[in-house]
């Protein structure tokens, strides 16, 4: 998540959807989830994963990219796919010895699996390629709480600063010819980098602080970003709404 939503440059480069204003993109993409979220169907999550990909594909996110990402969130779904068929109760479908596989878990581990893939791709694909500060911009139009849109928009920027200052310290470390090890000066050399980052980044927040202050910072961001909802937002909502709906309907009904 912070590769796709905290960096500074755009997880999606020259995606099609920005011709779309940033609201719409984080409305649907919370409509996306929700709707995901709300489907009990396996054979209708499974065939929404294709529709899904193929959807990513056209509006530019690169098949790698949207893998790479995809890898991890797969690390946790392995896992729960492994541990829910030997915890929750039920009938079991497949016997290893002592070892029983319960039906009740293998569908709840597949529907967990689904849901978290298409959820996921939805959110890389909408939302993915928003740079943080038209994301936070747009989270606070659509009147998101004023501090967790300060927190992002301070992540986006710290995010960066403060791995900048881990490179500089350990291209220093490498110059010493410094080999990280694992004996008792490694992990001495280790402790002395994790405080000297800690100590750079108070050093460098108090120096972010004071020019905030010389710039008469009363505690918000300007919103700066003056987007303008057009016909286009309008006819992608409507569309997309449709889509969810039936994707509702044809859950309910099956």
């Amino acid at each position: 998540m912070s590769e796709a939503f905290l960096c500074a440059e755009a997880a999606v480069e020259g995606s099609r959807l920005d011709r779309f204003e940033p609201r719409t993109r984080v409305a649907a993409a919370v409509a996306v989830v929700v709707v995901v979220l709300a489907a009990r169907s396996l054979p209708l999550l499974a065939g929404l994963v294709p529709v899904a990909l193929i959807a990513a594909r056209l509006a530019g996110v690169g098949v790698a990219d949207l893998a790479r990402r995809l890898a991890h969130v797969e690390g946790f779904l392995v896992v729960l796919a492994l541990l829910l068929p030997l915890t929750v109760p039920g009938p079991a479908v497949v016997t290893f010895g002592p070892i029983a596989l319960s039906q009740s878990g293998l569908e709840r581990a597949a529907a967990i699996v689904l849901r978290v893939n298409l959820s996921a791709i939805a959110l890389f694909t909408l939302i993915g390629g928003l740079e943080p500060i038209r994301l936070g911009h747009a989270l606070a139009r659509l009147g998101m709480p004023e501090k967790l849109v300060h927190l992002l928009l301070f992540a986006a920027r710290w995010v960066g600063l403060v791995a900048a200052e881990a490179r500089r310290l350990d291209d220093a470390l490498r110059v010493r010819g410094f080999r990280a090890r694992p004996s008792a000066h490694g992990l001495r050399t280790l402790a002395h980098f994790i405080g000297q980052l800690l100590v750079r980044a108070f050093e460098r927040a108090e120096r972010v602080e004071e020019a905030m202050r010389c710039r008469a910072f009363a505690g918000r961001f300007a919103l700066v970003d003056e987007g303008r909802f057009t016909r286009l937002d309008a006819a992608f909502a409507v569309g997309l709404g449709l889509v969810l709906l039936a994707v509702l309907v044809v859950d309910r009904s099956s």
